[in-house]
């Protein structure tokens, strides 16, 4: 029954407005006091380990978001061995993971969403992942927010698609039909030494914005599909680890990679938690 009235409350609620009010509190750097009331009752509620964060001090940071986005201490996360070794992007629990069907990917039991659609809807753009490789990682209220690159890369596009915000979580992905598809997101579309790599931030309900660092805030953005290309002297280039993204709130990653690019390692299944930098699949294996 709980679950029933909180994916009926998903439809009912006004997603846009509930976010965009909660982004603007948790950026609000005016009132520090309330500040630490919020990052305190969160790090208690959530179970925030503050003792990995290069500022362990709550009450240092700004704004929430300033807390929300904190950065690790130095080499906490070390990077898995292995010139193939593609390893996570992001700390979190894994959704699920596997080949794509078509122009289906796997969301839940008996639910899938469009890769197409995933992409921004041009089916030359998805193409090359045809019957390739997918992954899905949650990320908690918990976690660390910072996404990170699995392999080296440069950065061909950038896609800005609108789209509701659903919260994403497995009670919502097991109900709510073609939900990483449907989501407000950005996918960001890199040339690797495995072919082209597809890094999609998934927004939602609550999430204050998606930022990248050669864009800054990306989403929330409005209007339309909106394309961006990097060539010649805008390219930019990112070493494996290095940081490509991060959650002013959380939300869901979903990577996808050209069909025979990459073996996902067999430990890696559903359900499984993972942090950023560990081997999550070889290269060409």
């Amino acid at each position: 029954m709980f679950d029933k009235l909180f994916i009926l409350s998903q439809y009912v609620t006004p997603q846009l407005a509930v976010s965009r009010a909660a982004g603007r509190l948790a950026d609000n750097d005016r009132s520090p006091a309330l500040k630490n009331r919020v990052v305190n009752w969160f790090i208690k509620r959530y179970g925030v380990d503050m003792s990995e964060a290069a500022e362990q001090d709550p009450t240092a940071y700004s704004s929430f978001n300033a807390f929300f986005t904190r950065a690790l201490k130095p080499g906490i996360r070390p990077l898995a061995e292995g010139e193939n070794t593609f390893v996570s992007p992001v700390d979190g629990a894994i959704s699920q993971l596997g080949q794509i069907t078509g122009d289906r990917v796997f969301q839940a039991k008996g639910q899938s969403f469009s890769l197409v659609e995933l992409l921004g809807g041009d089916a030359g753009r998805a193409e090359a992942f045809s019957e390739g490789e997918f992954s899905t990682i949650y990320l908690s209220p918990k976690d660390y927010h910072r996404i990170h690159m699995p392999l080296a890369g440069t950065l061909r596009e950038m896609v800005y698609v609108p789209g509701k915000l659903f919260s994403v979580n497995p009670v919502t992905a097991e109900n709510v039909p073609n939900l990483f598809a449907r989501n407000e997101r950005v996918a960001c579309i890199f040339d690797t030494e495995a072919g082209p790599m597809a890094l999609v931030l998934v927004g939602a309900m609550i999430v204050g914005s998606v930022e990248t660092p050669w864009a800054g805030v990306v989403a929330p953005h409005g209007g339309g599909v909106k394309a961006v290309t990097y060539e010649g002297e805008s390219a930019i280039s990112f070493a494996k680890g290095e940081e490509m993204g991060r959650f002013r709130l959380g939300s869901t990653v979903v990577m996808v990679m050209p069909k025979g690019s990459v073996n996902w390692n067999a430990e890696q299944v559903a359900g499984k938690t993972v942090r950023m930098g560990e081997a999550f699949g070889a290269v060409g294996a």
